[in-house]
């Protein structure tokens, strides 16, 4: 009976008190919405009242008498204030207040008061907002963001306050240091909502900076030093705890100069009393609602000495491309300016070096492993600020497109950032990329022995080549392809300088696309405005002439003839090979002269050269008429070659003028004759190319014509010596462009005589060429035919250049 009981008191228990647990449920929620509902009630009530004080504020100013700008600054001064001494709820946002309004006001006031004041002359408000320290406030609320949003007011401010105000602000201590301590908060988080209002405050900054350049020196900082001096850590945080203001605080400048007289000459009014009591109440206010300025920093860092330039780094990293494309422009002020302490401590002891590197770095290797030549080249042209791409509209997108104008937008910003750049800066930045990118990048992918991947990388080695502008940057990149050596070539030493070796091995690679790619990033680099290119290629080589073989011309050696060539010269007019020439193929010295091209600047005229038209008969004769071609076609003649030999020549005495190269060659009599000749290692690969040229394919015949073009157009006498003069007396053993030609003439004399209808099959081969024939059937040899016609064609171009050259040389 007992355990039925307690069994009925049990099971009784549970049914007595389920039925209460819904209820009580139901009636805590309910509790919970009508308080919800209350809170949001008063929420928006003090909205409302908010903003109908406001509208009533703005009304009573319209209506009411105007005071004096004094007055009416310190009221809205002392409304700011006001709220946080009075204010008891510091979660609502700023917007909700009148702070922005206020201080929208000192602003207006602050800008009429210089306009009715003659230039540089210092007001009683902007004397009151140095004297009261009103920016280091604001910088102090800002750093809190009490309320929420504060921060943003206080950028906008500091920004519209340096933007407006014409008078220089940057010197006055009570300005650079509050806005040194404001550089500190921006780019500290990415994607902020302040983002925007931060880039903005740092570029008005560097825009101040670049005006009066001198100023940069308040915002270099000796963290180190002033840790010397004031016992380390701990003190810089007590006294930014205790918010200390002497000059070494923050700014760690032991001495800072005096501020400008316009702003200690102030009055001291009943007005200015009053706000040492008002600030008192308003530090005790910010400790209630927990405004503390915490310290910037227990550990020093070594990266914090240019903290503008530390900001702007953190923001080029920003997920907003707009963000970043202006944080970019701001470092392009700053590396700019001329003050060398700066630009020792913008490379020194900033991270810029690093990011400009590192980032090119990431960039390149985010490539395909293998993207095609022929996009690498042709993709459009990359400005750095304008690198926007959309997939989807690109109606010639490729695989790899996006990341590839990231890196060229990238590269093409670090060209222009040390083209602008101090000197000093610009050189670090240049060695920096050479060091980090170039040799620890670069270097790896050219050297390496996968087709694909040379390809690759020497397309985009080529691109970069063609990109360049900056001068240093240039430089940099010339010493990493070529090396630095200036001394004559070895044989044996020939691979002292492993990747200008390898690349100029690849101009004569069994892969024909990796040999063209090669010729053109030389072609390229040949045309760059720097000495270095040309003198290691090709001039180190020639400067003792020891191509030549020296005979004393005796008084009685009768065989000297008038126009100047060497003793024992052979006239290749007489040679044997050039019997079955016409006359009515050469063209006479009045013929030359009347299709000469308008003048060219100034170059000295080389003397002893030998006769113009002797040399140009000598180039346009060697080629057999059997193995011509463009009688045939019309327009196709030598004189086509005259204007852009003309043109061209004109460029490069431009570049070359400022190498100040002699006018005349070195005097034999001087020259190191007994010293073995070696033409250097890139001639020697174009001149095997250039004997191999009736088995080669037509476009690698171009490239390798296209490079010794280049090479003859130089105004250097020993290269017009070494290339253009057939009658070069050649030492033993020695090769000259036009010695190789005359090989391959042999050659190609011997060989027309095992095919058969040679001459029609050329003529075909021609006009396919330049279509005017449509494609047939495979004409047999046409490897030799099209090398033929390229030979032809190189022939003319040469006597072309050495006609221009002549005629510019001779114009007085």
């Amino acid at each position: 009976m007992c355990n039925m009981a307690s069994a009925r008191r049990g099971l009784c228990r549970p049914r007595r008190c389920t039925p209460n647990l819904p209820q009580q449920g139901r009636r805590r929620r309910i509790e919970e919405l009508s308080r919800s509902s209350r809170e949001k009630l008063l929420q928006s009530r003090d909205k409302m009242f908010s903003k109908f004080t406001s509208i009533l504020q703005h009304a009573v100013e319209a209506l009411a008498p105007s005071l004096p700008l004094q007055e009416d600054f310190v009221y809205h001064w002392k409304a700011i204030t006001h709220y946080y001494i009075e204010t008891s709820d510091d979660k609502a946002p700023v917007t909700d207040t009148n702070i922005p309004s206020h201080l929208e006001q000192m602003l207006v006031i602050l800008v009429q008061e210089e306009n009715e004041r003659e230039f540089g002359e210092t007001g009683p408000c902007m004397e009151y907002l140095l004297h009261h320290k009103i920016l280091e406030t604001l910088y102090t609320l800002g750093k809190a963001d009490c309320p929420p949003g504060m921060k943003q007011q206080v950028l906008v401010f500091y920004t519209k306050l340096l933007g407006k105000i014409r008078q220089p602000l940057l010197p006055h201590i009570n300005v650079h240091r509050p806005v040194q301590k404001l550089i500190r908060l921006c780019g500290e988080v990415l994607a902020t909502p302040t983002e925007n209002e931060e880039i903005q405050f740092l570029c008005i900054v560097c825009a101040k900076l670049k005006q009066d350049p001198y100023l940069v020196n308040f915002f270099l900082e000796n963290k180190f030093k002033s840790l010397a001096s004031q016992g380390g850590p701990n003190a810089i945080s007590e006294d930014v705890l205790k918010g200390q203001d002497s000059l070494s605080t923050d700014t760690g400048q032991s001495c800072q100069p005096e501020e400008p007289s316009g702003a200690s000459g102030t009055e001291h009014t009943d007005l200015e009393d009053e706000p040492s009591r008002q600030m008192g109440d308003l530090s005790a206010s910010l400790e209630n609602l927990s405004v503390t300025e915490l310290p910037e920093a227990s550990v020093v860092r070594p990266n914090q000495d240019y903290n503008l330039v530390n900001s702007l780094l953190n923001l080029t990293r920003s997920p907003d491309g707009r963000i970043a494309v202006k944080a970019c422009e701001g470092l392009m002020l700053l590396v700019s300016l001329p003050e060398p302490a700066a630009a020792k401590c913008l490379t020194q002891s900033t991270c810029l070096c690093e990011l400009l590197t590192d980032r090119l770095a990431s960039l390149y290797k985010a490539l395909p492993q293998s993207v095609d030549p022929l996009d690498i080249e042709t993709v459009e042209a990359i400005n750095w600020g304008l690198d926007s791409y959309s997939h989807k509209e690109d109606a010639s997108a490729f695989p790899g497109k996006r990341a590839l104008i990231s890196f060229l937008s990238w590269f093409d910003y670090c060209d222009q950032l040390i083209k602008e750049a101090q000197k000093t800066a610009a050189v670090a930045l240049a060695k920096a990329v050479h060091e980090r990118f170039f040799i620890g990048v670069m270097e790896p992918q050219l050297m390496q022995t996968s087709e694909m991947g040379i390809l690759t990388s020497t397309a985009l080695l080529h691109r970069i080549v063609r990109q360049v502008t900056s001068d240093i940057l240039l430089q940099e990149m010339v010493f990493f392809i070529l090396g630095e050596q200036r001394e004559p070539e070895t044989l044996a030493e020939i691979s002292r300088h492993p990747l200008r070796h390898r690349l100029i091995e690849h101009c004569d690679h069994i892969s024909d696309e990796i040999s063209i790619m090669t010729l053109r990033m030389f072609e390229h680099l040949l045309q760059k405005p720097n000495e270095h290119i040309l003198y290691n290629l090709v001039l180190r080589n020639l400067e003792e002439r020891n191509y030549t073989e020296y005979k004393p011309v005796c008084p009685e050696d009768k065989d000297v003839v008038e126009n100047g060539l060497i003793a024992g010269a052979v006239d290749l007019e007489e040679d044997p090979l050039f019997t079955d020439i016409s006359p009515d193929n050469t063209l006479s010295n009045q013929e030359w002269l009347s299709s000469s091209p308008p003048a060219t600047p100034d170059h000295p005229k080389t003397d002893g050269k030998t006769e113009v038209h002797k040399i140009v008969n000598s180039f346009l004769c060697l080629v057999p008429d059997e193995a011509k071609s463009s009688y045939h076609v019309e327009g196709t003649g030598y004189d086509t070659y005259l204007r852009d030999a003309h043109r061209q020549f004109r460029d490069y005495c431009a570049i070359c003028l400022r190498w100040e190269w002699p006018g005349s060659p070195k005097a034999l009599e001087r020259c190191n004759l007994e010293a073995a000749f070696f033409e250097g290692h890139f001639l020697k690969v174009l001149f095997d190319r250039m004997g191999r040229i009736l088995d080669q394919p037509y476009d690698v015949n171009l490239q390798v014509t296209s490079v010794l073009s280049r090479l003859s157009l130089f105004p250097h006498p020993h290269i017009h010596e070494y290339l253009l003069d057939p009658y070069v007396n050649l030492a033993s053993g020695c090769r000259s462009l036009f010695s190789v030609i005359v090989r391959v003439v042999g050659d190609l004399m011997v060989r027309i005589q095992r095919i058969q209808d040679f001459t029609p099959k050329l003529l075909l081969v021609r006009k396919r060429l330049l279509g005017l024939e449509p494609e047939g059937p495979v004409i047999d040899h046409i490897t030799l035919l099209e090398g033929v016609i390229v030979l032809e064609e190189f022939c003319k171009e040469l006597a072309a250049i050495a006609f221009v050259k002549y005629h510019a040389a001779s114009t007085p």
